[in-house]
């Protein structure tokens, strides 16, 4: 199995060791936790640093996220996009949007992209660029958007996380989605899911996530196991 979404730190050591994940991708929210997402893949090897900055972290300072994806290990930029939840500076949180989808091709590095409450101007702007490749994390547009991000220029995933285990209209946009292109995540330490619904998130409750999705397809837990699993290694190059 394979956490493609979560934010941790070093006080998480009971999840140090991997345990039944292959591998857990780190996603950045700021300046500050890529440079620790970094010092944490250096540390345990089943740990996979992506780097940036989410549109609530704007006030950091988008220029000094280059000379991180330059670092080796980074395997992605994100998490980036936008969220219009609220009073936002919207066009600030374009902009920064813009730069890391620059980012990405420069460096050949997938995006991990936020959209919350934004689903239709983030695909507008992604729709302006060839070659791009990443997944639409907590993917939150339904049904009638699916289609508009498959016909993204590139390849394009959606992140499931433990929403899925109690959100029932998240199993029919699920059904929607070729399964070559679905992703799990769990967004740790947020958006657990059942059993453990209310309480601190951990990458390793993303096998019920894995679960979740197996019964949605009729399938057994191996097979889903070994699609998702492929998928993440696909996209991700891990």
């Amino acid at each position: 199995m394979i956490d493609t979404h979560a934010h941790i730190d070093s006080t998480l050591c009971d999840i140090i060791g991997g345990g039944p994940l292959d591998a857990v991708i780190l996603s950045g929210a700021s300046i500050e936790s890529s440079k620790n997402n970094l010092l944490l893949a250096d540390k345990y090897p089943f740990l996979c640093p992506a780097v940036g900055i989410h549109p609530q972290e704007i006030g950091d300072d988008i220029n000094l996220l280059e000379e991180l994806v330059k670092n080796p290990r980074v395997i992605a930029i994100g998490e980036c996009g936008l969220e219009y939840l609220g009073e936002v500076d919207t066009k600030k949180q374009e902009e920064y949007f813009r730069k890391q989808i620059e980012l990405s091709k420069k460096y050949n590095k997938p995006l991990i992209v936020h959209s919350r409450k934004a689903v239709d101007e983030t695909i507008q702007i992604l729709s302006e660029y060839k070659e791009l490749r990443g997944v639409i994390h907590c993917y939150s547009g339904g049904k009638k958007r699916v289609n508009k991000v498959l016909a993204l220029p590139g390849e394009w995933y959606f992140g499931f996380d433990g929403n899925l285990t109690y959100e029932v209209g998240l199993e029919e946009v699920l059904k929607a989605i070729p399964r070559d292109r679905v992703l799990a995540e769990t967004d740790s330490p947020l958006l657990t899911p059942e059993p453990f619904r209310g309480q601190v998130n951990k990458p390793e409750y993303v096998k019920y996530v894995y679960q979740k999705i197996a019964d949605i397809w009729g399938e057994s837990f191996e097979k889903t196991e070994e699609i998702l699993d492929a998928n993440a290694k696909k996209l991700f190059g891990i």
